[in-house]
């Protein structure tokens, strides 16, 4: 995909939502962390769920690690692997009191150091707690940028690396969430609703369909001025 092709697309994804975030609940770090950390294998909308009242109860590293496990347990308990969620999000409480005065790091490497947070989760909360121009690649991500040409790669760092080159500086702050809102809900995984996406003239997926049977033909290149 060519340097006007990006342009283009980031360009319409930014005007029809100018102001993208996460779907998750949070009112500080702390709470986006933990909420990135249950939603692993989960959606959204039943870590939101849980961690309204969660939140409500214990709100702080201090408040949540006294819940201890099994009390945390109580509230996350009908989201996916919720026993081992549990036991990171504890862990992960303590070690921020101990070595981070109860505040969550703003560097990738204490972030990757604690209980559950890899690469994925970390570059969420660079992105959204902090401001930093990092690109978390979930499963939506990866699907999107290879399905459209935007970022082909054989593994999430590859795609995120190729990303981070690729969309222009003005988008990229933004890229994550726009991406995964297109992923999440258009360029679906079983079957993308390519009647309703607002770059089908710019994707390059072959076999994009509107409705059950009907091909969108393959737009004609845009022809890049780079030299």
């Amino acid at each position: 995909m060519n340097a006007a092709k990006r342009q283009a697309i980031f360009e319409r994804l930014r005007a029809a939502n100018p102001a993208p975030t996460t779907e998750l609940e949070y009112a500080t770090p702390f709470q986006l962390l933990v909420a990135v950390i249950l939603s692993a294998q989960a959606t959204d909308k039943s870590v939101n769920l849980a961690t309204r009242r969660l939140f409500a109860d214990a709100p702080t590293p201090e408040t949540m690690a006294a819940l201890g496990e099994a009390g945390l347990e109580t509230y996350i308990n009908r989201i996916g692997l919720y026993r081992n969620k549990a036991k990171n999000v504890i862990a992960t409480c303590r070690q921020l009191l101990e070595k981070h005065g109860g505040d969550v790091p703003r560097d990738r490497e204490s972030l990757e150091a604690l209980p559950g947070v890899g690469r994925k989760t970390a570059n969420v909360v660079l992105n959204t707690a902090f401001g930093e121009p990092t690109i978390a690649v979930d499963t939506h991500i990866f699907r999107v940028a290879n399905r459209i040409g935007l970022a082909p790669g054989k593994t999430p760092l590859a795609v995120e690396q190729k990303l981070l080159k690729v969309v222009p500086a003005e988008f990229r702050h933004d890229a994550h969430h726009w991406l995964i809102l297109h992923g999440r809900y258009i360029c679906k995984a079983r079957k993308p609703e390519c009647g309703r996406c607002l770059i089908v003239d710019l994707c390059e997926y072959k076999e994009k369909t509107c409705g059950d049977d009907v091909m969108i033909p393959m737009p004609k290149p845009i022809v890049s001025t780079e030299k």
